[in-house]
């Protein structure tokens, strides 16, 4: 007799969701027009703040969830997530740099205020070692309302003609392509076959001999670059090392986190969960060893256009005066709405442009030595590198910018 095939059971088929539907963290199907109902975590909190009692971290942790949970807009086949994070700076700029525009001393406390709020905010969220697009919305949210502004109260003025808008508008284009090109895969190290990321001993000396693979990012970055010590605190215990060569080259270890080898310079990002090849930092992306020069091409378009922007406003709204002096003494500025307002955002892109001035000096100075950004904290943690010039460069013992000059000459570059 043939042998029954136990068929298995049929799993029933779920119902498709309209555009207002969707499935939440519960794995219950809900409803937009819910989004009020059935919110303990938010009736808790309220009545121990109307209490006056503290309320605990946990339950704000619990309550933002569930916001950002229920906060969702119809769409096709379910209701679409939105991302909170996206929200306040939608919101808050406007009305914050118009509220800014009604008196000088309000415009010292709303632009002194704005740093440290976006800063209280950066280290909020990097404790919890969470993703988030709020300085990605911030940043692009910036551009386009400096932009409108420009063209709704420094254009109708008549001082701008076609040529320099077009420049301007060629500068903003640029920007958005090199932030587009600095978003993409930073050089992601994926995670092997689940039957390849148990490794013998042959495989690791295999790998030892091939060698490290050469960066692809800026010339002279060469895997000598790379500091000794290396290996993160939480990874140093029960990490099996392996070495090609001399320490300084060839240098791999083990990530716990991902399960696989890393080639020297590469580190295991929290914020993205995964390792990335010559990991530099991570702010609105990561930025690794393949988006690294479009991300110093973004902040060199960003300073260049701001730069322009900054002069062609100030240079409408005080024109008896040079664009340093302006800045500083413009008298009568107030008395009207409209240039108080450009006033307030050309100090406003001045905040943000001495912001990414550093940023960008900061990059110059650990090319030239030759360090990622990761290697100097890392330097810094171990005690092994040395502050130059109050703390602004950080020798880490490399060769730099020797090194990258002559690669440079000899690969024909100079």
């Amino acid at each position: 007799m043939k042998p029954v095939k136990k068929t298995k059971a049929e799993e029933p088929e779920l119902e498709p969701l309209c555009c207002c539907e969707y499935i939440d963290r519960n794995g219950e199907k809900n409803h937009v027009a819910a989004c009020l109902c059935d919110c303990q975590d938010l009736d808790e909190g309220c009545d121990r703040w109307i209490t006056c009692k503290s309320v605990q971290p946990e339950t704000c942790e619990k309550i933002m969830d569930t916001i950002s949970d229920r906060l969702r807009i119809p769409w096709l086949r379910g209701a679409k997530k939105v991302n909170i994070s996206i929200l306040p700076p939608l919101f808050l700029l406007p009305v914050f740099l118009r509220v800014a525009s009604w008196h000088f001393l309000l415009g010292a406390v709303v632009l002194t205020s704005l740093p440290v709020l976006a800063l209280w905010y950066y280290y909020l969220t990097h404790r919890r070692k969470e993703q988030t697009l709020f300085f990605l919305s911030l940043g692009l949210f910036s551009l386009g309302y400096m932009y409108y502004v420009f063209l709704q109260e420094v254009v109708p003025k008549g001082r701008v003609g076609p040529t320099r808008l077009a420049l301007l508008s060629c500068g903003l284009l640029l920007i958005l392509f090199a932030l587009y090109r600095a978003k993409k895969n930073p050089g992601y190290l994926r995670n092997p076959a689940p039957n390849d990321r148990a490794l013998s001993g042959s495989q690791l000396e295999c790998l030892n001999r091939k060698g490290p693979e050469k960066p692809k990012g800026f010339p002279g970055a060469d895997l000598s670059g790379g500091l000794n010590n290396r290996a993160p605190k939480d990874e140093t215990k029960d990490s099996p090392r392996t070495s090609a060569g001399s320490p300084a080259k060839g240098k791999e270890d083990w990530c716990a986190k991902c399960q696989l080898v890393r080639p020297a310079r590469a580190w295991h990002c929290r914020i993205c969960g995964i390792c990335v090849r010559r990991m530099d930092h991570h702010c609105v992306c990561c930025v690794g060893e393949s988006n690294h020069q479009a991300f110093i091409l973004a902040l060199l378009v960003f300073l260049l256009t701001s730069i322009y922007g900054i002069t062609l406003t100030l240079d409408t709204i005080c024109t008896d005066r040079s664009v340093f002096t302006a800045l500083f003494y413009c008298p009568g500025v107030y008395a009207n709405y409209s240039s108080a307002l450009c006033f307030t955002c050309v100090w406003y892109s001045v905040i943000i442009t001495g912001s990414m001035a550093y940023i960008f000096l900061i990059q110059l100075i650990n090319i030239s030595y030759n360090v990622t950004e990761r290697e100097v904290q890392q330097a810094l943690r171990q005690k092994t590198g040395r502050r130059l010039l109050c703390g602004l460069i950080v020798d880490t013992g490399n060769k730099g910018l020797s090194a990258d000059f002559f690669h440079l000459k000899i690969t024909g570059t100079l």
